[in-house]
């Protein structure tokens, strides 16, 4: 078996993981010179650089970034392996899950995880994209990836997008409804669509990648155009999509996490009329290798359970 200097990896991942010689010297309780030589002592070995030196910036080079996903992940096993020998449960475990999903679905529900396992210390990771299916991010994830080598993706469910607002511009949408029409607001809306384009729509960027794009697609639902004149308000996210109907500023299209429909005083009102899917499915995501680990077998049920209301009616 040939294998690298064995106590050059510690070193690598730590180097890697801070960006810093210095900070990893400190971290190992080691001088930056026993640092420096393990990394020499491994790139000479690899016959590869791993990492970029410009000046006092240090990056990973290409080949260091694939080899740290590797090393990492070893590592990491050889940690659990050790510890389960040795009587010692890790019952710390992160989750990596898209910043939305985080503050509106799961974040309520920790307090419910916790009574049911409370020895196990989760930490949420929360992302802005797609989230690098690594160990170096988590140690399972929620995701819209469903296609890595190596990962189990257990569907949660799929995204469905529903018109909001706040119950202020609800009161306004009904007081210009009562101006133009004996019908209620369902039955205007499946007969004129169009009507609702007359109060500010807004429109977020994340899920499609072009304003407007959520709006057009709910009108393709229903084989309607989206007119032509519409007042926009567009904001990044969807997170910033739902706090700006929230308060009032507009018609937002958001999704099932989002909507808590059992609140005796609702934040937001759900406009009587269809919805748009998305296309995006999400998943319960973690390593093959690590599906036996109580931990993650623990989360991964409750989460399931946990979502099964999701995408109902």
């Amino acid at each position: 078996m040939s294998l690298p200097p064995l106590k050059s990896l510690p070193v690598f991942e730590a180097v890697a993981r801070l960006n810093s010689f210095s900070k990893a010297a400190e971290e190992l309780n080691v001088s930056q010179s026993a640092i420096s030589h393990q990394i020499r002592l491994l790139e000479d070995y690899l016959g590869e650089a791993l990492f970029i030196r410009q000046g006092r910036q240090l990056s990973l080079s290409s080949e260091g970034k694939h080899y740290l996903d590797n090393v990492s992940a070893s590592l990491s096993q050889i940690e659990r392996a050790s510890n389960h020998l040795k009587g010692l449960q890790n019952s710390h475990l992160r989750i990596a899950v898209y910043s939305s999903f985080a503050v509106y679905w799961l974040i309520p529900r920790l307090t419910d995880l916790q009574k049911r396992y409370p020895h196990t210390e989760v930490s949420i990771e929360m992302l802005n994209a797609d989230p690098e299916l690594s160990d170096r991010v988590g140690d399972c994830f929620i995701t819209i990836e469903n296609n890595k080598r190596g990962f189990t993706f257990e569907h949660l469910y799929s995204e469905r997008l529903f018109p909001v607002c706040s119950p202020e511009f609800y009161a306004q949408i009904q007081a210009e409804l009562i101006k133009v029409t004996e019908d209620d607001l369902e039955t205007h809306l499946i007969k004129h669509p169009e009507w609702i384009t007359q109060f500010p729509l807004i429109t977020t960027h994340s899920i499609f990648n072009k304003y407007a794009e959520d709006w057009r697609l709910w009108f393709a639902a229903i084989n309607k155009k989206l007119p032509g004149e519409v007042k926009f308000h567009n904001f990044s996210h969807l997170l910033l999509g739902k706090e700006a109907a929230l308060h009032h500023y507009g018609i937002a299209l958001i999704n099932d996490y989002m909507i808590n429909e059992d609140d005796s005083i609702p934040s937001l009102v759900r406009l009587p009329c269809h919805h748009v899917n998305s296309n995006c499915d999400f998943y319960f995501s973690y390593k093959n290798s690590r599906r036996h680990e109580p931990e993650i077998r623990a989360i991964r049920s409750w989460i399931k359970t946990q979502s099964q209301q999701l995408g109902k009616p």
